[in-house]
């Protein structure tokens, strides 16, 4: 990690060397950079000289004459995304922002947000450098005097964290289309704004709740289990039998923006009926063919359900004893929205008692699931560690739009996805 000296007056220059390796902690931090002229750019307050020694000497590559020439009044930091990024091979120059705004980010995120943070000449960013959430304390630590937060769904962001980070805060940016994790009446209280990365993750989420429901009833894990351990013998009339969707009824709990993706790639498999639930009836239904019906005659009718809506005190612990009491003993549970929309204990007598035939979940409560879950003693419970928004390109579209929110309420101006309280 590489830091300026000491702020001082322009009359006492200094020297500084620092060997620029890679940090030994997982924090990182690290400001805006530009590219290198030929000579000192006129007014700057600090020149970064490098080593330049045979086989690449660039700045960061382990070279021990690099070093900071400074003048300047304000803290300054240097980002390369990698050691590799930033290759210096006679002078860099760089002229320190007046006003440099903190920002944390608890997580690696894809490097499409990443380079969007470097290009912005106003923020130091301080970057927990592990694929692993951040540990409470170092999230408390880290985003004290922050300007800006980046976080992801698993980080709790509560009035402890609120605090943590003093009056400074202006903007959370989360890289989730879901905000239960985030304690909205305190931030409201506080004038923070929020951004959040919906429609973006839509179609990634769709496919795989698609997927996940076709694996489910037709027993795939199963298979392949019996595959790899020898259980495949021979051909016989009913091994493995699932439900098929062709001339069956959906039920879909929640016809937003997934849930109505989900019911377009649904319609090529046949099915017989499209039935939906929520606050009110949709308008775009009709595309679909959605009957907008009361949750009982959804949950007793429908040979597949699949929950799709936001968490809210109404629904969570919406699909409970009595929900899966109603349905079909041949009927397929799906949820790809929040865990805590399922009571698990209920869900996991329903399965294991025959009272529904299977479930699929890409979300659980906890996540993730501890080991020894009794769902996962389960052969017709299919678990995944939430991947719905999985894809390459979704993942780096939804880094650069919290890039983008996030610079949007540092500046002051408008968030391409602002949360609206």
């Amino acid at each position: 990690m590489l830091r300026s000296p000491s702020p001082q007056s322009r009359s006492q220059q200094q020297l500084a060397t620092k060997n620029v390796s890679p940090p030994t902690t997982p924090v990182s931090c690290f400001g805006a950079y530009l590219s290198a002229p030929t000579a000192p750019y006129e007014g700057a307050d600090f020149t970064i000289y490098s080593s330049g020694r045979p086989g690449g000497g660039g700045l960061g590559e382990g070279g021990d004459s690099d070093v900071i020439r400074t003048t300047s009044r304000f803290p300054v930091l240097l980002l390369a995304c990698s050691p590799k990024d930033l290759k210096v091979t006679s002078k860099c120059v760089m002229q320190a922002a007046a006003k440099v705004m903190k920002v944390f980010v608890t997580r690696r995120i894809p490097p499409e947000g990443m380079k969007i943070l470097s290009a912005a000449g106003e923020c130091e960013v301080c970057l927990w450098d592990s694929d692993e959430p951040v540990p409470r304390e170092e999230l408390l630590k880290g985003v004290q005097r922050a300007h800006g937060l980046v976080c992801l769904l698993s980080d709790k962001i509560d009035a402890e964290v609120l605090d943590a980070a003093g009056p400074n805060l202006k903007v959370i940016s989360t890289m989730s289309v879901g905000f239960d994790h985030m304690a909205l009446d305190e931030i409201q209280k506080r004038g923070i704004r929020v951004g959040y990365t919906p429609d973006v993750l839509t179609d990634a989420t769709a496919e795989l709740t698609v997927a996940l429901l076709l694996a489910t009833a037709r027993r795939l894990p199963e298979g392949v289990e019996e595959v790899k351990n020898g259980g495949w013998s021979s051909w016989k009339p009913l091994w493995l039998c699932g439900y098929g969707l062709s001339g069956s009824t959906v039920g879909i709990i929640g016809l937003g923006r997934i849930g109505l993706a989900i019911a377009r790639r649904l319609m090529p498999f046949g099915a017989k009926r499209l039935l939906y639930t929520g606050r009110a009836a949709k308008a775009h239904a009709a595309e679909v063919n959605g009957e907008f019906v009361p949750l009982d005659t959804l949950v007793s009718e429908s040979d597949f359900i699949v929950v799709s809506c936001s968490l809210s005190p109404e629904t969570q612990g919406l699909c409970d004893k009595p929900f899966f009491s109603k349905m079909k003993s041949t009927a397929v549970f799906i949820n790809s929205s929040r865990g805590a929309v399922v009571n698990q204990d209920d869900l996991y007598e329903a399965l294991s008692s025959g009272q529904i035939a299977a479930a699929g979940l890409d979300v659980t409560t906890p996540e993730p699931l501890p080991t020894n879950h009794p769902l996962l003693t389960l052969k017709n419970c299919v678990v995944l560690p939430h991947i719905g928004s999985a894809t390459y390109s979704t993942r780096g579209v939804m880094s650069a739009l919290v890039a983008r929110n996030l610079l949007g309420g540092l500046r002051g101006t408008e968030m391409p996805s602002e949360l609206t309280f």
